[in-house]
């Protein structure tokens, strides 16, 4: 009987090695058959913008104009309307989806707001001008306006607060308003009062929607959707009255969409939002979003200072000599108050 021969440890190393050797080999060649076959399945890649995002899906408009539906690669973490991409349409047609997003260009610009279960959640990207809406009914609220003044300098968009329905204010009523809009043109914002129903104010707003791209936000019922229909009939955008008995509007849109205006231009139509918590920014970063402040930062009296009754504070000295609006001020303290009553407990 023939002696069976061992082999050396080295000896089965070897040959796991070459096992080994021959699975990658198999393992690259099916990979680059696969490639192959993807390379077969879609066009060359195009540049594209997001004029919608739905779930694990994206709308892309190319530059010739045609949109076409896409899937997502897996590694693309975060996509919203705006986003400058890389995408590849199907050379035959699946059905609704049409395509795939490849990549995504560094943003110039975005628009977040925080999340109680997601954390800081984006809305839309690359904004030029950042359309605060607000309304005379029930109430012109200068602690909503403030807040996204906040959002827009801690993200360096500029702001145009557009003030809405003023067809429904009186001419006692459109003073007050008038000065209470003063507060924001003094340090700089540009205002504008406008009316859908009457027609005033469309012309000057045609000027700031033409030249980038815009997005309006602002509190449910404010009337953006009516502004879009105005804009772009054809669009015939769903609108709602602010409800009689709360006060407070619907949601009436509910997937950012970019849009094309007929003058030029392009608009970013937001879902509505009743209230933009700041609660994911820090007590300095707040007090730097109020550019009015900003002179006065770092001379307080004590390095601590939290700008409420403490002696030799600043801010209160600007207060004083009207250098700070009291307005604004009060605000401000009203919008820490609420950071930390909102911030969610695992922060």
């Amino acid at each position: 009987m023939t002696k069976k021969k061992h082999l050396t440890q080295r000896q089965n190393d070897r040959i796991a090695g070459n096992q080994q050797k021959r699975l990658d080999r198999l393992a690259q060649k099916a990979a680059k058959a696969d490639q192959q076959l993807e390379q077969a399945a879609f066009a060359d890649a195009e540049p594209g913008v997001v004029i919608s995002r739905f779930g694990q899906h994206a709308d892309i408009e190319a530059s010739d104009g045609t949109i076409t539906r896409c899937n997502l690669r897996r590694t693309i973490s975060s996509l919203v309307c705006g986003d400058a991409v890389v995408f590849r349409r199907t050379l035959q047609s699946q059905g609704t989806i049409d395509g795939v997003v490849e990549a995504v260009h560094e943003r110039k610009s975005v628009l977040s707001r925080p999340d109680f279960y997601d954390g800081l959640k984006p809305v839309a990207a690359n904004i030029d001008l950042l359309i605060i809406v607000s309304a005379v009914l029930p109430a012109l609220s200068l602690n909503i306006i403030d807040r996204y003044l906040v959002a827009a300098e801690t993200m360096q968009i500029k702001p145009l607060l557009l003030l809405n329905k003023i067809d429904l204010l009186s001419d006692s009523q459109r003073a007050d308003v008038e000065q209470q809009l003063d507060i924001y043109r003094k340090i700089g914002y540009e205002t504008l009062l406008l009316s859908a129903k009457s027609g005033e104010g469309m012309a000057q707003l045609d000027q700031y929607l033409s030249q980038g791209t815009s997005i309006f936000v602002g509190q449910s019922g404010v009337g953006k959707s009516s502004l879009l229909n105005n804009l772009m009939p054809e669009i015939a955008a769903v609108t709602q009255e602010v409800s009689d008995v709360s006060g407070l509007g619907q949601h009436t849109t509910t997937v950012a969409r970019l849009y094309h205006l007929p003058q030029g231009g392009q608009l970013i139509d937001s879902p509505g939002i009743r209230e933009f918590a700041l609660w994911h920014l820090s007590d300095d970063e707040v007090s730097w979003g109020y550019r009015e402040f900003r002179p006065w930062l770092g001379r307080c009296k004590f390095r601590d200072c939290k700008h409420g009754n403490d002696p030799g504070c600043a801010l209160h000295h600007a207060v004083d000599t009207g250098d700070i609006a009291a307005e604004r001020f009060d605000n401000y303290h009203k919008i820490l108050l609420s950071m930390a009553q909102d911030k969610p407990a695992y922060l």
